[in-house]
């Protein structure tokens, strides 16, 4: 009954982000750019990382009192950076958003474990030569996507999960064991 609730919140958000969106101020928007923001967002989300690349953990508040913190955003940028080039990306606050619910979809307050978050298209491209998995246009290039866990879910629980946010792709790695998510079109792939 409370995914049922919560789905219901979530779509209905959903459309209050899509007809909304045009009539908010410029500073709702100042260096990240998002869908939209509405009155009926929390008045604070939070979310916690951890880099298995580079070690660095972040928790940081990225939304507050109706605006994007942009000091949070950054950050959250830069722990998830290229880590083979160190080359720092706009992450898409629709993506942070899109974790910050799939946090409350699931109960837990545990960080996600990132597997990898913004990719350089160098990165990207050597990783596509050496793995047909890897989309040549990924929109981990464009700061839309990341690869996750998190401590003491299954992968297959946080699959499902994602998937009935349903806004945008989530697939299933299990052998690599991470769950990849995006804020392109909804679909899914992996079992």
């Amino acid at each position: 009954m409370t995914n049922i609730k919560h789905s219901r919140r979530v779509f209905l958000r959903n459309i209050a982000l899509l007809s909304a969106g045009a009539a908010l101020p410029s500073r709702a928007f100042a260096n990240h750019n998002v869908t939209g923001v509405v009155d009926s967002f929390p008045s604070e989300m939070s979310l916690s990382f951890s880099n298995l690349h580079t070690g660095e953990k972040l928790k940081t508040t990225f939304f507050c009192e109706g605006n994007f913190v942009n000091e949070s955003m950054d950050a959250i940028c830069h722990l998830l950076r290229d880590h083979r080039n160190n080359e720092v990306g706009k992450m898409s606050p629709d993506l942070m958003l899109l974790l910050h619910d799939l946090q409350q979809t699931l109960e837990v307050d545990q960080p996600f474990e990132v597997i990898s978050g913004y990719r350089s298209p160098a990165t990207n491209a050597m990783l596509s030569q050496r793995s047909s998995k890897v989309a040549k246009k990924s929109l981990h290039m464009q700061g839309k996507a990341v690869d996750i866990r998190i401590p003491g879910i299954r992968l297959t629980d946080l699959h499902r999960a994602a998937r009935q946010i349903d806004r945008g792709g989530v697939g299933l790695y299990t052998g690599s064991r991470f769950v990849h998510l995006d804020t392109g079109r909804p679909r899914y792939w992996g079992s």
